[in-house]
């Protein structure tokens, strides 16, 4: 199957009443970990996330039941009951963002407008930079660069390793979609292993 993935945008306007009739929705274990989060926004972002899954797996592979989660090694969690389908969620305050395939894949989310000297000199390498400079929109060829490389983090499962400046010529066998709305502010990387 191909890869599919979903986004959710203007998480921000969710009201309380849909808020509450997600968390309704949820299994125990899921709802109580959303609402470990202080705020109204971390609440969102887990419980959507979750139902964006459910539904992504029910579409593609007709699973029904509400998946569990293994963590694997770095943090990546793992469907416990269908180890053989990979998943991915991402989630800034302006979209969420899960991605499914039968092949491992990672997906990033990022909101326009973050981006610093320090950051920028700490995440790209030369080239990247020149070409950040460059660009008609600085803060969004920054954030397309973080994105992709925060997705291809997430395809290996690896975690953020100190070679972050070099990461994107280092595998030249992954492919990175990437795709930026500003209007809604955010830039989204969705990366996985070339066929």
């Amino acid at each position: 199957m191909e890869m599919r993935y979903a986004v959710k945008e203007d998480i921000q306007h969710i009201s309380n009443e849909e808020l509450s009739k997600v968390l309704s929705l949820l299994p125990g274990w899921r709802r109580e970990k959303a609402l470990r989060f202080k705020f109204t926004l971390g609440q969102v972002e887990c419980a959507f996330s979750y139902l964006m899954l459910c539904d992504l797996l029910k579409e593609e592979y007709g699973i029904n039941s509400q998946p569990h989660f293994l963590i694997g090694e770095h943090g990546k969690p793992i469907l416990q009951e269908h180890p053989e389908i990979h998943f991915n969620i991402s989630h800034c305050k302006n979209a969420i963002a899960v991605a499914v395939n039968t092949e491992p894949i990672g997906i990033d989310v990022e909101c326009i407008g973050r981006g610093n000297e320090s950051l920028i000199n700490y995440v790209l390498n030369e080239g990247e930079i020149q070409q950040v400079k460059t660009a008609d929109n600085p803060l969004v060829a920054f954030i397309q660069y973080w994105t992709k490389k925060e997705a291809l983090f997430k395809l290996l499962a690896t975690g953020i390793t100190d070679d972050i400046k070099g990461l994107l010529s280092q595998h030249p066998d992954v492919s990175i979609d990437t795709q930026t709305n500003t209007e809604k502010g955010y830039v989204l990387s969705i990366a996985q292993h070339s066929k």
